[in-house]
């Protein structure tokens, strides 16, 4: 019987993958089907903003394994064509017209970069898929002014390339500080003296408010009135889940498809992994936009598929490379309510932002310092998370910061 089941994979990114991949080193024997929406097989997404950007990837070095691979591991892989409907009642997807049934569906849909309204795509850039890098990437010309609008990861890590590769960069962040939503300020503190010392614009608490385009100069307004001349715009204000197919089938969404520790949906058979899900951690519901959750969520639905009845347990971490520095945060900081800077011998470029909820460490964004960043890693993963004052009294000067 196994033999004749079919596990269709909706979404050909690191999540979808990895299930396809995870399904095969477990022995299942079946049907797998993978389904990608872009012409590309499955690559490395966090390159995009990087390596490929800078030039020193090509499009080969991208793909997470040669295309010939699938046929030889027996997933059939699908590119190029979109889901447009999902009917659980009959375990059913219809792609470009076609109905293509299931035993087991997972919906590994991803996100797509929010929008502007009111604002014309074709004369903005996005950063997500390959297609968008590559547009990019050709336009990316020394001497050219490039304003990016988001403060975030994304934002930053092309504003990193673009002064690289000689452009005038402006970042616009409409919160007050870049990197508001997801650190501290000492981790926002510490990028903004970078990337102004290497002469990228930093401007704060100041959103866009129009954006006209006349003879290939885009041209913005700013919310304080400003206007500033721009010969390329790049959107970096996040993502959305993709859960516009699980919607259209009735399927519980909130912040992403509603899954539990094993990815089930609120639909039998019908499971869902990496960055369109959101799932149970610490008492709360999260949604994680990484790597790593990507790749070891879809170890668990892909056992769980098989019966195992091991229960996801995030364990996050993320990384960010800008310039020659290199960010690597271990642990999650939401709820934290002080930080306490940790530097290592002396060397400004290296520090540790240890992130706190009342005793006990929870998150750290460890800058030039892998040490701390295993170190911790071990320690979350362990359940022996270090306590403040252990920190505190590890540290020759700390900065001693309450959150907010």
């Amino acid at each position: 019987m196994e033999k004749q089941r079919h596990i269709v994979i909706v979404g050909a990114g690191q999540a979808g993958y990895s299930v396809a991949t995870s399904l095969r080193r477990k022995g299942f024997g079946g049907r797998i089907s993978l389904f990608g929406n872009e012409d590309l097989p499955p690559y490395q997404r966090p390159a995009l903003s990087k390596a490929f950007l800078l030039g020193k990837i090509d499009r080969e070095r991208l793909l997470l394994k040669p295309a010939t691979s699938y046929a030889e591991e027996q997933v059939a892989l699908v590119l190029g064509e979109t889901v447009e409907a999902l009917h659980p009642a009959r375990r059913e997807i219809i792609v470009s017209g076609e109905v293509v049934t299931y035993d087991d569906l997972v919906l590994a849909t991803g996100a797509e970069p929010r929008r502007l309204p009111d604002v014309d795509a074709n004369a903005l850039h996005v950063l997500r898929g390959f297609a968008d890098a590559e547009r990019l990437g050709a336009a990316l010309h020394p001497g050219r002014r490039l304003l990016i609008i988001g403060g975030g990861y994304i934002g930053l890590e092309t504003a990193a390339v673009a002064r690289a590769k000689g452009l005038d960069v402006t970042v616009l962040e409409a919160a007050p500080r870049i990197l508001q939503r997801v650190a501290a300020p000492e981790t926002s503190d510490y990028f903004r003296a970078l990337h102004v010392e290497r002469g990228v614009t930093i401007i704060e608490g100041v959103s866009m408010k129009s954006l006209t385009v006349a003879d290939e100069v885009r041209t913005v307004t700013l919310s304080d009135g400003r206007r500033l001349d721009a010969d390329i715009v790049v959107l970096g204000i996040g993502v959305s889940p993709r859960t516009e197919l699980a919607e259209r089938a009735g399927i519980t969404v909130d912040n992403g498809i509603v899954v539990d520790a094993q990815g089930r949906t609120s639909e039998p058979n019908v499971w869902a992994v990496g960055d369109c899900c959101s799932f149970p951690y610490q008492g709360r519901r999260i949604r994680l936009e990484s790597i790593p959750n990507a790749i070891d969520q879809a170890g668990v639905v892909a056992g769980a598929l098989l019966g195992a009845d091991e229960r996801y347990e995030a364990q996050p971490w993320f990384w960010s490379d800008q310039y020659e520095v290199k960010l690597q945060t271990a642990g999650l900081n939401i709820g934290y309510d002080r930080t306490i800077v940790a530097t290592r011998g002396g060397d400004s470029r290296s520090c540790a932002v240890w992130y706190f909820r009342g005793a006990t460490a929870i998150a750290v964004d460890a800058i030039n310092d892998a040490r701390t960043y295993m170190a911790a890693r071990r320690a979350f993963q362990l359940d022996k998370a270090p306590t403040y004052d252990e920190i505190a009294r590890a540290t020759a000067e700390p900065n001693l910061r309450p959150a907010g």
